[in-house]
């Protein structure tokens, strides 16, 4: 029986605090109204925005004070960037900047506003700092969609300023981390923003570690944090259920054979480490790609003459190498596997750990067997193939009025390759989904403008499927897709969690993990859902203190005003808070 669970089936376990009774007015006098359950504002088309209550609620809270909303995909993070939008372009409180990551959801928020507000005069900033794409300028826009790289390397030129931004909006909030540039950008917004500009930002998956959440609220420099889950009064009626199927698949004997040998190269590596003071706070079994990659750090940490930080080096790469093949044969495949390995012994100047590690008896003897398994007639290179040609045959025999759309995740690129010929072989017309960056002729880059119109033919049906790698997984809004499937689980909850926000936007959302018993998919599918549930924990938890100190500061008051609320501090003496959660329940 397959394991089905809800998205929202977790919880701390420790009891509710006392409700602060929250009051949800239809709109905001003199702001929104509301008339026949559409949101009526002087700049917002007529009947385009329906009027759910978070989201004016969130909105209002926007217009008031920074905010960092955590809200689940699908629930419209861009709208209430909207609503808080138009009425500060009412205003003339200054402009609206917009930042996301890439190019497809920057282009994509831009014309969501265009529908919404068609007054205001939309420029688009995209491309690299090396080759900026300036659609429209700075001076004559009304609000300026942009990549946060292109900001920063503009405003170090001095050609605008922050000081004209009424509204920032940071979306997927959650990069605001380490040398990312939305770090920079709030920063400086922080020294340049006028005394009644705002900032917004939005993400589905803030983290799963305080730590990460406390550095994205302090760099940010945001006095509030406001939650709505899918499941809580007011909200719940308004989204569609997501459930979420593992079918578990098993590794053939010829591959478990391969994968036998592998472990004892690894083991023996380790070992080599072990023994000369390295890799001793983890078992081997359960080192992770990020665990050897900052061995090498640890390394060149270590006081001693670099003579002696060879050895280890050279031991750290030809693990990690390992790590990478075995990887590749348990989670995606024979194919994959063969792949790799021949792009290291294809690069022209390998190092001494690449050319030790494609002399390794035991990934010698592997590369021999995956061969031949490759060249063995109806031999597939993983169970997972046929699980997913299963799945997609099942999806189109589910009876409904329209084809189905059906969005498939992969983590690598040699992967999607393997997916899309065995579908394509079955019949069914795909598309392809990738980043920038080219491997080779067989496995080309998408440029942004292509990536763009894949996305609108998966929209207009033009292909029912869409294989598609990490590129995909932030932001992008494509309606109605019927099935989601990971071919292989991911570590990442921040990751998971916007793969899983691809369904369940206006009908029943249902999300399938392929995995394999015995392999890193059952390691990595237990971290996925540790990180998840301690990412909840945290945030409830951060929700009950937060409505407890409102609830201390209304009592405060004096009579007859509203509880006080902090001025934001001169841009030289802020400093970043530990901001408070209020989340209505």
């Amino acid at each position: 029986m397959a394991k089905v669970r809800t998205l929202e089936a977790f919880d701390d376990g420790t009891p509710e605090s006392p409700k602060v009774p929250v009051r949800r007015p239809d709109a905001l006098p003199g702001i929104w109204q509301v008339h026949d359950g559409w949101v009526v504002h002087p700049l917002l088309a007529p009947e385009t925005i329906r009027a759910l209550p978070f989201q004016l609620d969130l909105a209002r809270i926007a217009l008031a004070d920074d905010l960092l909303v955590v809200l689940p995909t699908g629930l419209g993070k861009t709208v209430i960037a909207a609503l808080a939008g138009a009425e500060v372009a009412r205003r003339g409180a200054g402009k609206l900047l917009v930042l996301a990551p890439t190019r497809p959801l920057v282009l994509q928020h831009a014309e969501a506003f265009r529908s919404w507000i068609p007054s205001l005069r939309i420029a688009r900033f995209t491309g690299t700092v090396r080759r900026p794409v300036r659609e429209g300028a700075w001076g004559d826009a009304d609000a300026v969609f942009a990549t946060p790289e292109l900001v920063v390397h503009d405003i170090a030129a001095g050609r605008y300023s922050l000081t004209d931004v009424g509204l920032i909006v940071f979306d997927e909030a959650h990069h605001t981390t380490g040398n990312y540039a939305y770090v920079a950008v709030a920063g400086r917004f922080r020294q340049d923003r006028r005394p009644d500009a705002r900032l917004l930002a939005l993400t589905a998956s803030p983290g799963g570690q305080q730590a990460r959440i406390d550095e994205v609220v302090g760099v940010l420099g945001v006095r509030r944090v406001e939650a709505r889950h899918r499941d809580e009064p007011g909200v719940r009626e308004y989204v569609q259920p997501v459930d979420v199927e593992h079918r578990w698949v098993d590794l053939p004997p010829e591959i478990r054979s391969i994968q036998e040998g592998l472990h004892v190269a690894n083991l023996r590596e380790g070992r080599a480490l072990q023994k000369i003071g390295y890799l001793r706070k983890k078992p081997l079994a359960s080192l992770s790609v990020k665990d050897l990659v900052a061995l090498r750090s640890e390394v060149f940490a270590r006081p001693g003459p670099m003579v002696r930080k060879f050895g280890p080096l050279f031991h750290q790469l030809v693990l990690l190498h390992l790590h990478h093949a075995l990887e590749r044969l348990e989670t995606q495949g024979v194919e994959p596997f063969v792949q790799y390995v021949e792009r290291v012994a294809a690069k022209p100047k390998p190092s001494r750990g690449d050319t030790a590690f494609l002399k390794v008896p035991e990934l010698v003897q592997a590369l021999a067997e995956a061969r031949a398994i490759l060249t063995t007639a109806h031999s597939t290179s993983h169970p997972k193939i046929d699980a997913l040609r299963t799945l997609v045959a099942e999806e189109f025999e589910r009876p409904r009025d329209r084809p189905p759309r059906i969005l498939v995740f992969a983590q690598f690129r040699d992967t999607i390759q393997g997916i899309r010929a065995a579908l394509d072989g079955d019949g069914w017309n795909t598309g392809r989904f990738v980043g920038q960056s080219t491997r080779d002729a067989d496995d080309p880059g998408m440029k942004q403008g292509e990536q763009s119109e894949v996305l609108r033919q998966f929209r207009e049906g033009k292909f029912p499927i869409l294989v598609a790698s990490s590129v995909a997984e932030e932001g992008l809004d494509v309606p109605d897709v019927d099935l989601v499937v990971f071919f292989e689980s991911v570590p990442s909850e921040i990751r998971a969690i916007q793969r899983r926000g691809r369904t369940g936007r206006s009908s029943l959302g249902r999300v399938v993990l392929l995995l394999t018993r015995d392999t890193r998919d059952v390691g990595y599918e237990k971290a996925e859902q540790r990180r998840e549930e301690a990412m909840v924990r945290i945030v409830r938890r951060m929700s009950r203190d937060s409505r407890r100190a409102r609830a201390d500061e209304a009592l405060a008051a004096p009579e007859g005003e509203n509880a006080p609320t902090a001025p934001s501090p001169s841009p030289s003496r802020r400093r970043a808070p530990r901001a408070s959660v209020a989340a209505d329940k």
